[in-house]
């Protein structure tokens, strides 16, 4: 039986999370098949019941699993994911490869260190002087163009990312190679604004300037509070529909 890693900075809850969702995509749990209760999880992987609640909620949120009052929480299979979750920790990418979205395709256009514009340093808590390290990418869905993104990383992080070859051709995931070296999300926040493109933006996103665009900047931190990736991406959400899943307590 897979086990709780105690070792690794990922949190335990993601962790559970992971184990249980490839028993049900794997069939060792059916469709509809009762799931083990939190008492019974927390007995077998040593966890709290906070720990394990948050897990059955992620389970919900995505899809995997669904609540029936005073029956437990079943199996199900996820539905096809047509936009991005923006409540959860995951970008763009990961959510929908967990859904077994394909056809995704990534083109970095730009990765350099950069003195950063003064909303990012303040952002990021560091020096308007400091250099940054900025990774633009423009992503498509089916052939269609549909999201432009740039992602700043102060000098440490970002000399990590600038080293990984396959982010810097366009193959890997910003995400998991920042929860590889450590970098695990403890909070995130995101503000999402309905601007007209700026002509840089709408040059990647092959639309007319000033086409009203979904404009998401996101700062996100781990436990020491260390502010270790900041994003700004624009949606074309006729391709790529913001998604907020909300489940009961």
């Amino acid at each position: 039986m897979q086990t709780i890693e105690r070792a690794s900075p990922v949190p335990y809850y993601e962790q559970l999370f992971d184990i249980l969702r490839d028993r049900i995509s794997s069939g060792e749990f059916r469709p509809d098949e009762r799931l083990p209760s939190e008492l019974e999880l927390c007995r077998d992987f040593g966890l709290s019941r906070a720990t394990v609640r948050q897990t059955m909620s992620r389970l919900e949120s995505d899809g995997f699993a669904y609540r029936v009052p005073r029956r437990g929480v079943f199996a199900s299979a996820p539905g096809r994911a047509s936009g991005w979750i923006v409540q959860d920790d995951h970008g763009f990418l990961e959510s929908q490869i967990r859904h077994g979205r394909t056809g995704i395709a990534t083109k970095v256009v730009g990765a350099e260190r950069i003195v950063p514009p003064g909303h990012v340093a303040e952002a990021l808590k560091v020096s308007p002087k400091d250099r940054v390290f900025a990774i633009d990418r423009v992503r498509s869905l089916d052939g269609r163009t549909a999201m432009f993104s740039t992602n700043w990383f102060p000098h440490d992080v970002g000399e990590m990312i600038a080293a990984a070859e396959d982010v810097i051709d366009g193959t890997g995931s910003v995400n998991n190679t920042l929860r590889r070296a450590g970098y695990v999300t403890a909070g995130a926040q995101r503000v999402i604004h309905s601007l007209a493109a700026p002509a840089r933006i709408a040059d990647h996103l092959q639309v007319d300037h000033a086409t009203p665009v979904l404009r998401v900047r996101s700062l996100s931190w781990n436990a020491e509070n260390l502010m270790f990736d900041y994003y700004e991406t624009w949606v074309l959400t006729d391709i790529i529909p913001l998604e907020v899943n909300v489940a009961a307590n």
